[in-house]
């Protein structure tokens, strides 16, 4: 179906909102009526075809004592659903009075089948019924939803002719038109959606990374595709579409199993109901309610082909705290995001908590299947901050290196701005497998797609572009070539990773102990403190700094051990704490003496860091010795704090500069600027004196240019 029949099945119902419910509902709650009779609607018009069907079998059974009467009624309906009661909606339209169509659409309702009843469970749908009848617009809202002039079931509607007069809705045009309405409601109530709902055409480019590679590989059998955060589930509907016309192609025949995950109970209900009128109730059951962070409705699942585009720069504290780790993330031991690596048996790919997305792909990476021949390919949207949020050894530089060092990242492509329709800003769709081809091992291949695009004639929300089907293949192509051109640069894996060192400065103490001083220091300190204090001011008291602080304490130690003197750690450290004081052309401080010579205090404030990239030549010394010494000779690295990370910079490798333009054109254009200025002066203070001046003036400064 076209774009502008979508939009204008979009507009007729959001109207619908406008011309039935102002008054009686605030604008933020039309969303709580208009979502689930679209539903409703669509799923009556599916079955009026079988109601006559359907109530006759149900007549039989019960004369019969038959109690489960479940897979009969499916079996009549030809659906995965059915609905006993006497009505369809159309009969209720006709409904004079309120209570008795209130009565009679409360029945219509607790007919439908127990798969359909938790669809209207999640959208609350009944709490709705008693606030449409006392504002008697029920009857006007089932008139609006049964116009002729629209349809919203996934068969067309035939004229006399027998020709198409309305086109039917597949479960992916439905799904853009929940998702159109969806953002409208929540512009209206300016919130945020949280969820980016994918375009088709992105659908279609991220079922192509995941399936092409291995098209001639795709044997007979059973498969299984994964969405962590499905929303309507068309991003897996397609890719099921995709996967079994490769497999047709290629001569096999393939049984898939959708399962899907969807937090927000709405979206979940549509999910479920798109499914039901595919005739699909058996994939149904693999698509549950919840959030996957926190309650991972599959957890011992693997799947074939994984794809998803999850909420990105949203909060997931509140999964945090379920998980456990509402003190710290380190209570967190969720398996999936606390794994082994590198020697690191509890190594965290816990993410800071105000944005979770890459989560989801933690999630799918841990449900990969490796042993099979195509082991588990993924294709996941997300937006920049992924590819370089985080420092190293926290949360998402911790995903981004587990994931690269164990090979498992194969592109990375950048979209054209304005793809999606609750977003304009930068998105990446990542490509993943664990069964890299020989060509790919150890390598990254970046593709920079953001000119790739063609314009909509109209924006839909903030979608202003789309990408063509030849476009399409232009990116998967660039993709499968897998070569180094202007739009697509392949790197090693290390590429992307730096340590992260830390550069310590010597602690540099000037002691002084003047009379001023001390006296300052006995009136508020322990009087245990005042002999030290005397002791302290005869080593290092006088009109200068002592500049040796390593000599001071030697020797005040042995004074104190003298006199029998005992003081506790903190009483040094206020006694040194009163008397020294930072200074430049101080010598070190010494901290303990090893095997390998004398180890110094570090200076906090001095306290630097670099980062040095994993293929440095001569590693972090060499950079060290080049970069760091000959600025700050008295600098080491401490080993200790060492750590590693990975980032990826599209910017970086992309980065096209201006050319700089030829300085004859500025020449003319200064020129230019100037004659005109001078013209208008001229118009308001007039006079042939200041022409003449101003054309002097002007010849000197172009003999200048």
């Amino acid at each position: 179906m076209e774009t502008s029949q979508l939009r204008w099945i979009a507009n007729f119902l959001w109207n619908i909102a406008d011309d039935v419910l102002r008054g009686v509902y605030v604008r933020g709650k039309y969303r709580d009526v208009i979502l689930p009779m679209t539903v409703l609607r669509r799923l009556d018009a599916v079955l009026e075809g079988t109601k006559s069907d359907v109530l006759a079998m149900k007549k039989r059974l019960d004369k019969a004592r038959i109690a489960n009467q479940d897979a009969a009624l499916k079996q009549a309906s030809r659906q995965a659903f059915y609905n006993t009661s006497p009505f369809t909606l159309r009969e209720l339209k006709a409904r004079a009075k309120q209570q008795q169509l209130k009565a009679d659409f409360e029945a219509y309702l607790d007919g439908f089948s127990a798969n359909v009843q938790e669809i209207l469970e999640k959208f609350k749908f009944r709490h709705q019924i008693p606030t449409l009848v006392e504002a008697d617009i029920l009857g006007a809202l089932l008139e609006k939803f049964l116009d002729k002039s629209i349809n919203l079931g996934p068969t067309p509607v035939l004229d006399q002719d027998g020709e198409v007069k309305l086109p039917a809705l597949d479960n992916h045009a439905m799904g853009t038109i929940f998702e159109e309405l969806i953002r409208r409601f929540n512009e209206e109530n300016n919130e945020e959606a949280g969820e980016h709902f994918t375009p088709r055409d992105v659908v279609m480019l991220m079922a192509n990374l995941i399936l092409l590679p291995i098209a001639d590989r795709v044997e007979s059998g059973t498969y299984l595709v994964y969405d962590g955060a499905c929303g309507t589930g068309g991003m897996l509907t397609v890719a099921e579409d995709a996967l079994r016309a490769l497999a047709r192609e290629h001569g096999k025949e393939v049984s898939i199993h959708l399962f899907g995950q969807e937090s927000q109970p709405e979206t979940y209900a549509i999910a479920k109901a798109d499914l039901l009128l595919k005739g699909e109730g058996e994939e149904a059951e693999n698509f549950k309610n919840g959030s996957t962070l926190s309650q991972d409705a599959f957890p011992s699942r693997e799947f074939d082909f994984m794809l998803s585009n999850p909420p990105y720069g949203k909060s997931w504290k509140a999964d945090l705290d379920r998980m456990g780790g509402s003190g710290s993330k380190g209570d967190v031991k969720d398996p999936r995001f606390v794994v082994q690596h590198d020697g690191d048996p509890e190594f965290s790919l816990l993410t800071r908590s105000n944005d979770g997305q890459l989560m989801f792909l933690v999630n799918k990476l841990s449900k990969m299947k490796h042993h099979t021949p195509l082991g588990s390919r993924i294709a996941e949207v997300h937006n920049g901050s992924s590819l370089f949020t985080g420092d190293a050894g926290q949360g998402e530089s911790n995903i981004r290196r587990w994931i690269i060092e164990n090979d498992w990242l194969e592109a990375i492509i950048a979209l054209p701005l304005g793809m999606f329709y609750n977003t304009g800003i930068a998105t990446y769709i990542w490509a993943l497998t664990n069964r890299k081809p020989a060509e790919r091992k150890g390598k990254v291949q970046l593709i920079d797609a953001t000119a790739v695009f063609q314009p909509l004639r109209k924006n839909l929300g903030k979608k202003n572009c789309e990408l063509s089907p030849e476009q399409i293949r232009q990116i998967t192509g660039m993709f499968l070539a897998f070569e180094a051109t202007e739009q697509s640069k392949i790197f090693a894996n290390e590429e992307f990773g730096y340590w992260k060192s830390v550069v310590e400065r010597p602690l540099r103490l000037a002691t002084h102990v003047t009379k001023e001083k001390l006296t300052a220091f006995k009136a508020s300190a322990d009087k245990r403190l005042h002999k030290p204090a005397e002791l302290l001011a005869k080593i290092a008291g006088g009109r200068s700094p002592h500049l040796d602080f390593n000599a001071v304490k030697e020797q005040f130690e042995s004074a104190l051990d003298k006199h029998g003197i005992m003081l506790r750690p903190t009483e040094l450290r206020n006694l040194f704490g009163a008397f020294t004081a930072k200074d430049p052309a101080a010598e070190p401080v010494m901290k303990k003496q090893t095997k390998d010579g004398v180890e110094y205090e570090p200076d906090p404030e001095l306290r630097d860091t670099e980062q040095v990239p994993l293929l440095e030549p001569g590693g972090i010394e060499a950079f060290f010795q080049r970069e760091v010494l000959p600025h700050v000779p008295d600098a080491w690295i401490d080993d200790s704090k060492t750590s590693v990370g990975y980032e990826i910079s599209f910017t970086r490798h992309f980065y096209k500069p201006q050319p700089v333009r030829e300085l004859s054109a500025i020449r003319a254009d200064i020129l230019a600027l100037e004659k005109e200025a001078e013209g208008l002066l001229d118009e308001i203070v007039g006079g042939d004196g200041l022409a003449a001046k101003s054309e002097a003036s002007r010849s000197r400064r172009e003999a200048v240019i």
